[in-house]
């Protein structure tokens, strides 16, 4: 692919290929900064290398697009905003030894007239080196966010920018088609608002030509997705903040679409807390929002934290860590970094596993995950540990984690620590999952309760578990275990049996 002439003069060349791989990504960190038609930002990924934290964040919301559509070139305030963040940026990338540092700029800066000029001001003063990409390549990289996030996605990519959408198909680890439109906000505002549904349908309907509409569900990503995201959860009433797995359906969508009409945004603003200069690009994006279910007609709409900068540090790793388990690559993390015994997690698993015979997969890797995570909250206060490790999980910046799967583990940490959950404050969480998911994870959770204080180096080596048909949970204790076998993990041992409905035998 040669490189492609813009409106403003540009080469913009394909991005992909230049990108040095770096095939063993977990001793480094990785900076990149995204310079967005609204927003420009900062993120620096530290941590496990599938699932990794984000050690610095910061974002300026610049507008660098907000008048493009009308005149042409970049808002006079927002080149000053934003030479002022991508200077700052470099100087802080600067200080935390940042190699590589990435800068992709996408629709405001490649389509304005004055764009090449501020792409050479800010390489020139910065030192910086400031890729322009074209709305395809823009469409790849946040979907390689999305994949980032859900290894296993399938459907379609929808990220929405200050200037632009993009879509993108995703299925099996890979990213398909791909288009990218005019409908971003700044440039609706330019629409007589009489004529803006009729626009709005031409666009989509062009895409959905291009993409096809039997995609049962979409990924939605984008800060005005995002923010209309969190109006759905405060109008539902849901209990989670945590926008990245957020489900909602097309009804929900039309429900709070109707309900922001309703509402003061400023008021909806404060209840919130989205920031001025994105409540204001709500109506529009909700406008597209609700056409775009109308058109493509998918089942279901799940929201995505991770985007293009995601994408950008999925770009740095190679085909074998991509297909890692996020999941479980960030609980080892965590173990090695926090727990009191590394490794021990896996034995106490593998200990537990005749107690749990037969698990499907998604489920073997929360259990998994749990059995990590089951000593990182040691350093918080005895009386507060239950609930820490569950807040921990809960709120955490972990990928490939459902809300429903996200409040299971928690639960299952919790009764690690504490065998009764009455009166949690975290109660209402609780109702995200039924009463035998519940269940499940009070019995995981004093399985782990049990295992964990059995023995300090190896459960295995002073016992193993037995299930026999008659209902019977045996334990059968070595020498060691004899030894370690006091009245606290009796009782432990007990609870566990009683809670599985089981009869227990010690031998």
């Amino acid at each position: 692919m040669n490189g492609v002439r813009t409106t403003s003069g540009q080469t913009i060349e394909p991005f992909g290929n230049k990108l040095r791989k770096l095939p063993k990504r977990a001793l480094k960190r990785v900076g990149v900064v995204d310079v967005g038609s609204n927003s420009i930002r900062l993120v620096v990924f530290d941590g496990a290398a599938r699932s990794p934290a984000y050690f610095y964040n910061e974002k300026v919301m610049a507008g660098l697009g907000q008048d493009m559509a009308r005149n042409g070139r970049l808002n006079p305030k927002g080149i000053e905003r934003g030479f002022s963040a991508l200077a700052r940026f470099a100087a802080l990338a600067r200080s935390m030894n940042i190699e590589p540092l990435t800068c992709v700029a996408t629709a405001a800066v490649r389509e304005a007239e004055d764009g090449p000029a501020f792409q050479e001001r800010v390489e020139r003063e910065t030192g910086m080196k400031m890729w322009v990409i074209d709305g395809e390549e823009e469409a790849r990289l946040s979907a390689q966010g999305v994949l980032l996030g859900w290894p296993d996605a399938k459907g379609l990519v929808c990220d929405i920018g200050g200037n632009s959408l993009e879509l993108a198909e995703v299925e099996d680890g890979k990213v398909g088609r791909r288009v990218t439109s005019s409908l971003g906000p700044f440039r609706l505002q330019q629409v007589p608002p009489e004529k803006l549904r009729d626009h709005i349908a031409g666009i989509l309907a062009k895409l959905a030509g291009q993409m096809g509409t039997h995609h049962e569900r979409i990924y939605l990503v984008g800060g005005s997705w995002r923010a209309i995201a969190r109006l759905d959860m405060e109008r539902s009433g849901y209990p989670m903040t945590v926008l990245h797995e957020y489900r909602m359906t097309p009804d929900a969508v039309a429900k709070t679409v109707d309900w922001i009409g309703q509402h003061d945004l400023n008021t909806l603003r404060s209840r919130v807390g989205i920031s001025s200069s994105r409540i204001e690009l709500v109506p529009l994006a909700s406008q597209v929002l609700s056409q775009l279910i109308e058109v493509f007609g998918p089942n279901e709409l799940a929201v995505s934290s991770y985007g293009i900068r995601e994408g950008l540090l999925y770009e740095h790793m190679s085909d074998t860590l991509r297909r890692r388990d996020p999941l479980i690559e960030a609980a080892r993390f965590t173990e090695k970094q926090m727990a009191r015994l590394p490794g021990f997690g896996k034995k106490l698993y593998q200990f537990l596993l005749p107690l749990f015979p037969d698990l499907p997969p998604e489920r073997d890797r929360l259990y998994r995950a749990a059995c990590l995570l089951h000593d990182t909250a040691w350093r918080a206060h005895p009386d507060y540990r239950a609930e820490a490790c569950f807040d921990n999980v809960t709120r955490a910046n972990m990928a490939a984690l459902s809300h429903p799967e996200r409040i299971f583990l928690g639960l299952a940490l919790l009764h690690r620590y504490k065998n009764s959950r009455a009166q949690s404050q975290m109660a209402p969480l609780f109702e995200l999952l039924d009463p035998e998911q519940i269940q499940e994870a009070e019995i995981l959770g004093k399985a782990m309760r049990f295992g964990a204080m059995f023995a300090i180096d190896d459960p295995a080596d002073a016992a193993s578990l037995h299930m026999d048909s008659s209902g019977v949970l045996e334990l059968r204790l070595t020498g060691t275990g004899r030894q370690l076998m006091g009245e606290v993990a009796e009782a432990r041992f007990l609870s566990l049996c009683k809670s599985m409905g089981l009869d227990c035998r010690i031998s």
